[in-house]
């Protein structure tokens, strides 16, 4: 069988990578490793819908694989310029016009969490806040009732100690989404960040609160906040990154 042929008869089976590093062997292997049938099988692999366009792409497969693939390399941040301990968050919660929740909550108790979760609750949500993932939780005492049937919307601002400026993470969001699996009800918000980071837009802040049945239909029992930046932070450090670059007043 001639080269040309096995060739094309081994690189079907290939990875993005090995088949890059086919193309630096000789000419031949290049030649033949830049089909662009290969690499839009392995589009079709990793984005099977972009191969279901009735145009076809204006650039071949083999430039849209090395485009869109990223390896995923984690990078060593330097010490962040912000510290828990600077960080006060206000937060409030309304259903409909009336004030449910209100409280200041100085950063290391939002760090420290909710050390041991109340009896009574899911195994889901037990499993989620004994595990070993960065998150920021906050006992609610007294806890408080909501009924799934009220709006209820949720405020979120944050200060620094170090300077005395306050920052919005959170404008007046609803709660707009109740995952009865997980126990969990879930607003969110777009971060506004300094004019200093022009190309810094579309991240998220969540907030959670966490709840059990209240045994009435309808009604949740809440014993805890979570708040967490997963669009773009999963660690302590990239969480005061990511604070430090907000737009602070």
């Amino acid at each position: 069988m001639p080269c040309e042929e096995v060739l094309k008869a081994v690189f079907p089976f290939l990875d993005g990578i090995d088949l890059a590093s086919c193309m630096a062997v000789c000419k031949q292997w290049r030649d033949t490793a830049q089909d662009d049938y290969f690499w839009k099988c392995l589009c079709a692999m990793r984005w099977p819908s972009i191969c279901k366009r009735p145009n076809p792409p204006t650039v071949t497969y083999y430039k849209l694989y090395q485009t869109f693939y990223k390896r995923q390399h984690r990078r060593t941040l330097l010490p962040p310029r912000l510290a828990v301990e600077d960080l006060e968050f206000f937060i409030d919660i309304w259903t409909e016009d009336l004030l449910i929740f209100s409280d200041v909550v100085p950063g290391p108790v939002l760090q420290s969490g909710i050390q041991v979760p109340p009896s009574g609750i899911s195994d889901m949500l037990r499993f989620h806040l004994e595990g070993p993932e960065y998150k920021m939780t906050l006992p609610v005492e007294p806890r408080f009732r909501i009924p799934l049937s009220q709006t209820v919307s949720v405020s979120v601002l944050v200060g620094r100690r170090d300077s005395n400026k306050v920052a919005c993470i959170i404008s007046k969001s609803i709660f707009d989404y109740v995952d009865r699996t997980s126990y969990r009800a879930l607003a969110y918000d777009y971060l506004d960040f300094s004019p200093c980071y022009p190309f810094l837009s579309g991240i998220r802040a969540w907030i959670s609160v966490l709840f059990m049945e209240d045994g009435n239909e309808g009604v949740i029992d809440v014993f805890g906040i979570e708040m967490d930046f997963c669009d773009a932070a999963s660690s302590k450090d990239e969480v005061l990154w990511l604070l430090d670059m907000l737009d602070w007043k």
